[in-house]
Formats: C-alpha cells, sequence, structure tokens
C-alpha cells in the first residue's frame, strides 16, 4: 500500500494542474477584493463631492454585503446545479460590468449619485456572491486533504495581495488622474479575466491537460473529483429539491454554527480593512490618500504571508499525524489571539509603530484564516456548493454590520478608539469558538429528507 502511493505521488508530478487552477482561483480572488475595496480607496474624493456623513458613507460601504449575504444560498444552489465553472465565469463578468458602470455615478445629481451608487454596489454583491463558495467547492475537487489547507489558504490570501498590489494602483489613478478612472480600470480588467477563466478551468475529469497519475493521487487522497459530473437524465430535479431540505441539518449541526459564528468574527477584522482602514489612516493618522494607499499594503503583505504559514502549519501538522480537529484549530486560535494586539494602535503616537501593530495584527488573521479549508473538510459530499454558502453567508454578515456600527461609533466619539477595541473582541470571540463551540471537525453526514 505505501509502495502504491509512493508511486501516485511521483507519477502525479507529471503533471501540476491542480497548481494552475489555484493559480487561477487567486487571480481572480485577488481581483474579487480589489473590486470590493474600490469604495474604500476613493471614499475620500467621493465623500467631499457628494457630501456624505460617515453614516452614510457605512451605509454606502454595506450596500454591498446586504446582497452578497442575501443571494449566498441561491449562488450555492446554482453551484450545485450548473457547476462551478460556467457560474463562475458568469459571476465574474457581471460584477466587473458593474464595477465599471460605478463609474458614472459623479455626473449625477447628489441624491441620484448616492442611490445609484448604493443600487450599483448592490448589485456587484449579488454578482460576486458564488465566488468563495465556489473557490472552496473547487479546492474541495481538484486537492486531497493533505493540501487543502495551503490550498484554501492561498486563495483565501488573495484578499491580501489584492491590497498589495491593487490598492497602490487604485490610489495612484485616484490621485493622478480621478477616482473614476478607478473603475473604468478594475471593470475592464475582470471582463478580460472572466474570458481567461472559460479557457482555463475544468472539472479534473474533464481537464485536457491532467494526467493520469495526478488525477488517480487527489481521488485517493480524498478530493470530490466526481463533484461536477453531469447525473442521469431523470435524477436532477429529485436531487436539486433535496438540497434545501439539507439546510435545516447544517443549522443544527454544533460544529458548524461554531464555524459560522468563527467566520462571522474573522470577517469583521477583514472588512474594517476593506472599508475604514484607509480612511482611518488618513483622518486619525493624518496621511494623504497616496501614502494611505501605499501604507495599507504593509499590513496586506504581512496577511498574505500568515495566511500562506497558517495554511502550511496546519496541513503540516496532518502529515506528522495530528487529528484534523488540532490541525485546523491550533493556527486559527493563535492567529487570532495574535489579531487582539490591533487595539494596542490606541495607545501610540508614531505612524511607523501603528502600521507594525496593524502588519503584526494581520499576519495574525491572515494565520487563523482558516474557515474555508474547514469547510472543505466539513461540507457533506452531496451539497458542498450550498454549504459553503451557507457559511460564507453568516460570514459575510460581518461585512453589514462592521462598517455600519463603526460609523456610529465614529459619528458617536469623534475617534477610532472604539473600532478598534471592537474589531479586536471580535478576534476573542473567534478564539472562544473554536474552543468551546467546535468539537471535533469532521464531514457533517447528512440524513435522508
Amino acid at each position: 500500500m505505501r509502495i502504491n502511493q509512493v508511486s501516485a505521488v511521483a507519477g502525479a508530478r507529471a503533471s501540476h494542474i491542480r497548481y494552475l487552477v489555484l493559480f487561477m482561483l487567486f487571480v481572480v480572488t485577488t481581483l474579487n477584493y480589489a473590486d470590493r475595496a474600490t469604495l474604500s480607496i476613493v471614499g475620500t474624493s467621493m465623500k467631499a463631492d457628494l457630501g456624505l456623513d460617515p453614516v452614510m458613507m457605512g451605509y454606502i460601504f454595506s450596500a454591498f454585503s446586504w446582497a452578497y449575504v442575501m443571494a449566498q444560498l441561491p449562488g450555492g444552489w446554482l453551484l450545485d446545479r450548473f457547476g462551478s465553472k460556467r457560474v463562475y465565469a458568469a459571476s465574474i463578468f457581471l460584477w466587473s460590468l458593474f464595477t465599471l458602470l460605478q463609474a458614472g455615478v459623479g455626473w449625477l445629481g447628489t441624491g441620484m449619485a448616492v442611490a445609484a451608487l448604493f443600487a450599483l454596489r448592490f448589485i456587484v454583491g449579488l454578482a460576486e456572491a458564488p465566488s468563495f463558495p465556489a473557490n472552496g467547492r473547487i479546492v474541495a475537487s481538484w486537492f486531497p486533504t493533505a493540501e487543502r489547507g495551503v490550498a484554501s489558504a492561498i486563495f483565501n490570501s488573495a484578499q491580501y495581495f489584492a491590497a498589495v498590489l491593487f490598492t497602490p494602483l487604485m490610489a495612484w489613478i485616484a490621485h493622478t488622474y480621478n477616482w473614476h478612472d478607478v473603475f473604468v480600470v478594475m471593470g475592464c480588467f475582470g471582463i478580460a479575466l472572466s474570458v481567461i477563466w472559460v479557457k482555463v478551468i475544468h472539472a479534473p475529469k474533464e481537464h485536457p491537460l491532467i494526467s493520469r497519475a495526478e488525477l488517480n493521487y487527489i481521488e485517493q487522497g480524498g478530493a470530490l473529483v466526481n463533484m461536477d459530473q453531469q447525473p442521469q437524465a431523470h435524477q436532477p430535479a429529485k436531487d436539486k429539491r433535496a438540497n434545501w431540505g439539507y439546510v435545516r441539518q447544517l443549522l443544527s449541526n454544533r460544529m458548524l454554527l461554531g464555524v459560522y459564528v468563527g467566520q462571522y468574527c474573522i470577517n469583521t477584522i477583514t472588512y474594517f480593512f476593506l472599508t475604514w482602514f484607509p480612511v482611518y489612516l488618513v483622518q486619525e493618522r493624518g496621511m494623504s490618500i497616496l501614502k494611505a494607499g501605499f501604507v495599507a499594503s504593509i499590513p496586506a503583505v504581512c496577511g498574505f504571508i500568515g495566511g500562506v504559514v497558517g495554511g502550511m502549519i496546519s496541513d503540516r501538522l496532518i502529515q506528522r499525524g495530528m487529528s484534523l480537529t488540532l490541525s485546523r484549530k491550533i493556527p486559527i486560535v493563535a492567529g487570532m489571539l495574535l489579531s487582539t494586539t490591533m487595539i494596542l494602535c490606541n495607545y501610540v503616537e508614531t505612524q511607523w509603530l501603528v502600521v507594525a501593530i496593524m502588519a503584526l495584527a494581520f499576519f495574525g488573521k491572515g494565520v487563523g484564516a482558516l474557515g474555508w479549508a474547514v469547510v472543505a473538510d466539513t461540507a457533506p459530499k452531496e451539497i458542498v456548493g450550498l454549504s459553503g454558502s451557507l457559511f460564507n453567508m453568516f460570514g459575510n454578515v460581518a461585512g453589514i454590520t462592521t462598517p455600519i456600527v463603526i460609523g456610529y461609533i465614529l459619528k458617536a466619539s469623534g475617534s477610532f478608539s472604539g473600532a478598534l477595541v471592537f474589531v479586536g473582541a471580535n478576534a476573542l470571540v473567534t478564539v472562544i469558538s473554536y474552543l468551546v463551540i467546535v468539537k471535533d471537525i469532521k464531514r457533517v453526514q447528512l440524513k435522508p429528507v
């Protein structure tokens, strides 16, 4: 048996198509988060042009997430019904088109501009809804269990790479030209990427470049390679109707509820970074928009590194024989404890020290952001897309609450001090959730419905 496994591993080296697939997930997710962050980069300029107060900005920031959360379950159903490739391609094209259209809101009157911006951000949220469940679904079908931690960490860490690559770029475009051009550039890039996606991505058993050895290796290692295989003509309607009856079972599972709570709290940190963090650097720390754009990339680099490190630690622990439960929980708990250090920014004045503390906090957040690996480990085989969507729905409620809560904190106090305490406290709740609510991490077995 050992000899066969070694032969399979050695033979798999004849092709590495799963890494090409992972690279595409990384690129698309980088764009995904860059498009979410466009408003935070141009927010200061738009605020002046449109006369917005912090509470209004908070609601506009949240427009994306209202739709994103509402569309999660339908998005997951679409993925399980039509497959990851087609649904994701349509998602990329649509969110990029409506990102492009946001360039025109400045030419409307103030009231109409605010309404149009909210509506367009709302539609972008609808279009992006299938993206992360599709990521989890594709990783589950292309990667064996012992490689999922790194694979999930890499696509999840694209949120930080988006800040590294696109935040300075968007800040430069807004500074050198105007904020309208940021939406034009990002929209056009995404439309082109949707075409590339269709050409490159296939299911494991349908990919023209994969070797038989690699396919055998990932299948024997636990990859769900048959996930998008088309069933017989008489099966789809019955099977797909049954999917919705499974949601209640997922919601009654203690382990999954703890994972959902943890993801909500982790995403609170994410959405602070995507919405208010550049504003914090400008208003609280006196940086220019251009400087804030470049400075924001430093914690992002650390978050990216932390994400990869967390995935590597988790997979290495599995390979050394540690249980799946401990292998996932150790990086999550350690990373989230490290994230609470951002509260220390309230007690320092020097800009470089603030950036250093934020870099440490986001490194920790990256280490602990293994939620999608846990989803790939635990989702029932019948409804991986729907299960990922439910997880993502709970997590992205934070995209609604975080910008609004911080907006009210700022209006009431005039300072970000309370906002940093709020965000840091969520990191601590994640630790409690994984230690107290989540017990053993294992794949959920559904009961017939």
